[in-house]
């Protein structure tokens, strides 16, 4: 028994070990010029895909390589909150809250309204939609455990959203001297349609240091968004779910529904960056050990899919979040002319 309990322990250490190796690799890798478009997590579930069909992973590994793709997954989240100061989304103004509303709600419709006419898995198509419209795949593997998304789902949504937003960096990047707009202008379209604080940073680079200190701000708009939607995205699937059992939801059942945890502490870590109270080196420590741990959540889910199951589900889900991804950009260039910010 004890041996057997000792062969559990190495194997599950073992399984985080090959997460966090994984995860310093795609940190490290994101510090070069073309890698940094695609961003720590974007290479992450890069290298756990290509380390699976390469190398392979021992069975014994796989509770480890759970926990990181799971439990470590929700903590990075939580500390992700330490990047977001509530008072710089309050300066940036009403129009461009109002421009991430916008386009969070008609990219969320868009794109799931297309992964319906694909016939896409729900659960994919509510994934794929949410990455595309939010943050990418810290948007996904936040609303994955609200509509209790398997392995799968989770992991051909993200890598969906993380291939298209480097495509769209690119993009971008040649783009910017025939789009017509002010630093400022390209900063606030940048952040308002692109899927990574990563792919924003990297696009919005060719405008100065203005285009990118408001294009972080309106992403991080967006990142907040987060927190109300995967709220009304647990109601809406706990309703579902007991609609399909009993009918219809009463109002106790609104009560049970309960309110993702790791979305509280993200709003709570939000509140204490916000206040101030930590030195701004350690918040920027905890941002860096939360990109970490949502790293080794990616890489575990990268080492949970085979290529061919991301042929064989992820290739409609990519088409929907191309088109709502072209669309998404359409929209927000309109709304900066609209709102006068171009």
């Amino acid at each position: 028994m004890v041996k057997l309990t000792h062969n559990k322990n190495f194997g599950f250490m073992a399984g985080l070990a090959i997460t966090l190796l994984l995860a310093i690799a795609a940190k490290y890798l994101a510090m070069l010029p073309f890698m940094a478009i695609m961003g720590q997590l974007v290479i992450a579930i890069l290298l756990g895909i290509g380390f699976k069909a390469a190398i392979g992973v021992p069975e014994a590994a796989a509770a480890g390589i759970s926990f990181s793709s799971k439990k470590l997954l929700r903590y990075g989240i939580i500390l992700l909150g330490m990047r977001l100061n509530l008072i710089d989304i309050v300066h940036a103004g009403p129009k461009v809250l109002a421009i991430a509303v916008i386009n969070i709600v008609f990219t969320i419709f868009v794109v799931y309204g297309l992964t319906k006419w694909f016939k896409v898995d729900e659960k994919l198509g509510l994934l794929t939609a949410c990455g595309t419209a939010i943050c990418g795949a810290a948007a996904v593997v936040a609303i994955s455990p609200q509509i209790k998304a398997s392995d799968d789902e989770t992991a051909v949504a993200a890598a969906t959203v993380a291939i298209l937003g480097t495509l769209f960096t690119l993009v971008y990047t040649v783009m910017y001297p025939v789009l017509g707009l002010s630093a400022a202008g390209y900063g606030i379209f940048s952040g308002a349609t692109l899927h990574e604080v990563a792919h924003v940073i990297a696009a919005a680079a060719p405008g100065g240091q203005e285009a990118v200190d408001l294009a972080v701000i309106v992403k991080l708009t967006r990142v907040a968004m987060l927190v109300p939607i995967a709220i009304l995205i647990r109601f809406w699937a706990g309703r579902n779910q007991h609609g399909k059992a009993k009918g219809n939801l009463g109002k106790k059942k609104w009560r049970e529904i309960p309110i993702p945890w790791f979305i509280v502490g993200f709003i709570l870590m939000s509140g204490v960056n916000t206040i101030g109270i930590i030195p701004a080196d350690i918040s920027a420590q905890l941002v860096t050990a939360a990109y970490l741990l949502l790293a080794m959540a990616m890489a575990g889910l990268g080492l949970g899919i085979q290529i061919n199951t991301f042929r064989r589900m992820g290739m409609k889900s990519f088409a929907a979040g191309g088109i709502g991804s072209v669309l998404l950009s359409i929209v927000g260039y309109l709304l900066v002319h609209a709102f006068g910010l171009a």
